[in-house]
C-alpha cells in the first residue's frame, strides 16, 4: 500500500521571471496617471475647421470611448500621450507573459476599478487592498506561484483617515471604471451601504472596511463620502502597510497592502471565525498556510519574532486551527516547526 506524499503549498519562481516582474512593478511605480482600458492608439479629427487629436481606447470589451489630447500642433502633449501608450502597450505585454508563468493576475474588472482608485491618488492617500486581492499580489512579490482561488471582491480598507485634501467620493471614483455598480443593500433602506455590486451572482463586489471590536458594525468614512463595516483586529492588519503592485488584466497597479506576516496571522484569525462559511474559512487558512511557509522558506521570517505584536485574541483564534495547519504544513516540516513551537505555549 502507497501512502500519498504531501503537496508542497508552493514553488518558487525562476529568478529571470521574477527580475522581469520586478522590472515591471518599478516603473509602474513611476507613473504618476495610468491610462483606463485597452492602450488604444491616437485619432485625428479635423471635421469642424480645426484639427484635435482623440486617444481612441475600450474602456469596457464593447464599448469604445475617447478622451481628448490636444490641438494639432501641440506636439509636446502628442508626444507625451504617445510616450504613454506605448508605456500601457508594453505594461500589457509584460502582464500577459507573466500570467503564463504562473503569476498572480486578477480580471478587468478589477483592473479598471482599481485603476481609477489609483488615478484619483486614494493610494497615495492611505487606501489600503486587502483580504485575497492581498493575498495574490504577496504571492508575486515574494517570487513563488501558489494556488489562489479567484476571487469577485475588491476589499479596501484604512486604518486611519486618508490624507485628501477634500472629500472624494468614492461611489464616483468607482462610477468612472464605466462599469455598472448598485449599493448594497439598494436603496432604500435605514442601513447605510458599505459594499457596491456589479450585477449577477458572481458579479465583482467592493466592500470597504475598517477596525472596531465587534464584526459588522457601519461606521462612517467621511472623506470618502461613504461608510465601512467594522472588522476586529484590523487595526493589527494595517498597522505596517506595504507599497507593492497588483497585476489585473493587461496593468499592474501599485498599491498599498498590510505587511504579509500581518496578513498571515489574521487570516489564521479570520478562518477560525467563519463558523458559519466554511469554505471561506478553509481558503482563508490555506493563505495563512502558504504564506507562513513562504515567509520562513523563501523570506527567512521567524515566526516567533513576529508573535509579541500579534494581539491575544488572534494567537488563541490561530492555536484552534493548529490540527489543520499541522496537515497543510506536512511538506513544510520547517514551517510547521515553528508554527507548533508559537502556537503551543
Amino acid at each position: 500500500m502507497s501512502v500519498s506524499r504531501a503537496q508542497p503549498l508552493y514553488r518558487r519562481q525562476e529568478l529571470a521571471f521574477s527580475t522581469q516582474y520586478a522590472e515591471l512593478k518599478e516603473r509602474c511605480r513611476n507613473e504618476a496617471q495610468l491610462l483606463a482600458g485597452t492602450p488604444g492608439s491616437l485619432s485625428l479629427r479635423t471635421g469642424t475647421g480645426h484639427a484635435y487629436w482623440y486617444r481612441r481606447y475600450y474602456a469596457v470589451p464593447t464599448k469604445e470611448a475617447e478622451d481628448f489630447v490636444c490641438k494639432q500642433g501641440d506636439d509636446a502633449a502628442l508626444a507625451l500621450m504617445r510616450q504613454r501608450i506605448d508605456f500601457a502597450t508594453w505594461a500589457q505585454q509584460q502582464v500577459r507573459a507573466l500570467r503564463q508563468l504562473g503569476f498572480q493576475v486578477a480580471d478587468k474588472d478589477v483592473a479598471r476599478v482599481l485603476v481609477e482608485l489609483y488615478n484619483r491618488q486614494l493610494m497615495a492617500a492611505g487606501l489600503v487592498v486587502v483580504g485575497t486581492l492581498a493575498y495574490m499580489a504577496w504571492l508575486n512579490d515574494l517570487g513563488v506561484v501558489a494556488v489562489a482561488v479567484r476571487t469577485q471582491d475588491i476589499d479596501l480598507a484604512r486604518r486611519q483617515k486618508l490624507r485628501l485634501a477634500a472629500p472624494l467620493s468614492l461611489l464616483e471614483a468607482v462610477a468612472a471604471s464605466q462599469l455598472e455598480f448598485t449599493p448594497v443593500p439598494g436603496m432604500p433602506s435605514e442601513r447605510p451601504s458599505t459594499s457596491l455590486k456589479r450585477p449577477g451572482k458572481d458579479g465583482l463586489r467592493v466592500d470597504v472596511l475598517i477596525s472596531g471590536k465587534t464584526l459588522g458594525q457601519v461606521v462612517a468614512v467621511p472623506e470618502l463620502l461613504w461608510h465601512a463595516q467594522t472588522v476586529p483586529h484590523y487595526d493589527y492588519l494595517l498597522q505596517a502597510e506595504r507599497r507593492i503592485a497588483m497585476l489585473a488584466a493587461g496593468h499592474c497597479v501599485p498599491v498599498n497592502t498590510p505587511a504579509p506576516e500581518r496578513l498571515m496571522w489574521h487570516k489564521l484569525y479570520s478562518s477560525a471565525r467563519r463558523a458559519s462559511d466554511r469554505s471561506k474559512a478553509e481558503k482563508d487558512l490555506r493563505q495563512a498556510a502558504t504564506l507562513a511557509a513562504v515567509l520562513v522558506e523563501v523570506d527567512d521570517l521567524s515566526l516567533e519574532r513576529t508573535l509579541p505584536e500579534v494581539p491575544a485574541e488572534v494567537v488563541a483564534a490561530a492555536k484552534s486551527r493548529l490540527p489543520s495547519l499541522q496537515a497543510l504544513l506536512q511538506a513544510h516540516p520547517q514551517t510547521l516547526e515553528q508554527m507548533e513551537a508559537v502556537l503551543r505555549r
